[in-house]
């Protein structure tokens, strides 16, 4: 099997090998663009993303054996152009997660649900206002399950700012985390010294 920069270098001399790659990783790309984007516009963003990486080809670093953090970093740059299509989006999501609720069963079954859409809710809500670069970070991570390497590739930056992203998000998403965890502890040390 070929890697993704075999592939590039033969479609230097022949663009006919540049579908290769399209077919190896299309179907990622599409993803991460459908739920950034939604799936109407995400078909624009795949074929944008990958007639910037074919008239680009050459620009890869062939040292590199995936593709998939470069075609992600061209998608990611495209997408920054939907923002509008994107907060459209997380807004409808979040009206239509509380629709029929009371329908689907017994009034212990319905609660649940309720308590559990009330907290997808709040969780976009929060993804939602998070920074954009910081949403995207996100996204790379939990989305497409590239490694902290692959997502500073992809977006151009040190991998320690992946990390402080990651990190900054993991608080504004989930403050109480914190809390608990230091209140666990708390309660450890004053169980040891009783």
């Amino acid at each position: 099997m070929s890697t993704d920069s075999e592939i590039i270098r033969r479609s230097l001399g022949r663009p006919e090998a540049f579908a290769e790659l399209f077919d190896r990783h299309a179907r990622a790309v599409n993803a991460f663009a459908a739920y950034r984007v939604g799936s109407d516009d995400a078909e624009d963003v795949l074929s944008e993303t990958f007639l910037v990486a074919f008239r680009r080809r050459a620009d890869f670093d062939l040292s590199r054996e995936s593709a998939a953090p470069w075609l992600l970093g061209i998608a990611s740059r495209l997408i920054r152009r939907h923002r509008a299509v994107e907060a459209r989006q997380w807004r409808s999501f979040a009206a239509a997660v509380g629709e029929n609720v009371a329908s689907l069963g017994g009034l212990d079954d319905a609660m649940r649900r309720v308590d559990a859409e009330r907290e997808v809710r709040a969780l976009r809500e929060r993804i939602a206002g998070l920074p954009a670069k910081d949403r995207e970070t996100l996204l790379l991570y939990a989305w497409q399950g590239l490694s902290y390497e692959d997502i500073a590739e992809a977006l151009g930056v040190p991998v320690g700012t992946v990390r402080s992203r990651l990190n900054r998000v993991r608080k504004r998403l989930d403050p109480g985390r914190r809390i608990q965890a230091f209140e666990k502890q708390q309660e450890g040390e004053v169980r040891g010294r009783v």
